[in-house]
């Protein structure tokens, strides 16, 4: 029989699921209370990160349609929810856990597709959006300039050879 505490909490675990556009599973085995919060403010912002008991993770996921990661729910497992950039989330997850080695990154999910620990942290590697946004634009500066180059070329050469022309005529003159 389930007890309306986690009936609630089942249900507050299957909303954050769906509305997550990525989820990662993380193992927090020897973080003290004082770390569990440094981790939670360092995500602050891109995502939420929950401590639940195995078996009520698992139930609002299969309860949220999320597939693919009941196999990460063993031992002690905490969840960030991430609501703003993947790629921040998972970086301040990396970081987190170069400094805290007991944080141990075990999978996710990102856009409905399972990720492994390894495919997390190649996400972490990824430069920031607004940084790929930059780059981006940068390359179609960079072709502007040069088409707006190979416009002009022919004008300036056509200048060139009518200033020729002119002193030569004067020179001749």
């Amino acid at each position: 029989m389930a007890t309306p505490d986690k009936v609630a909490v089942v249900k507050e675990m299957t909303e954050k699921f769906r509305a997550s556009s990525a989820v990662f599973v993380t193992e927090y085995r020897g973080l003290t209370v004082a770390q569990l919060a440094e981790l939670r403010s360092s995500l602050r912002g891109v995502a939420t990160f929950s401590v639940a008991k195995n078996t009520l993770i698992a139930l609002a996921a299969k309860d949220a349609g999320v597939a693919g990661i009941d196999a990460h729910f063993s031992g002690p497992t905490a969840i960030a929810f991430v609501t703003g950039d993947p790629v921040a989330a998972a970086k301040s997850l990396k970081t987190f856990g170069k400094d805290h080695p007991a944080l141990v990154l075990k999978g996710g999910v990102f856009e409905g597709k399972p990720l492994s620990a390894t495919d997390v942290e190649f996400l972490a590697s990824l430069e920031s959006r607004e940084v790929l946004l930059a780059k981006a634009a940068g390359a179609f500066k960079a072709s502007l300039f040069g088409a707006a180059y190979v416009f002009q070329a022919p004008l300036s050469s056509a200048a060139r050879t009518v200033d020729a022309l002119r002193q030569k005529q004067e020179a001749a003159a």
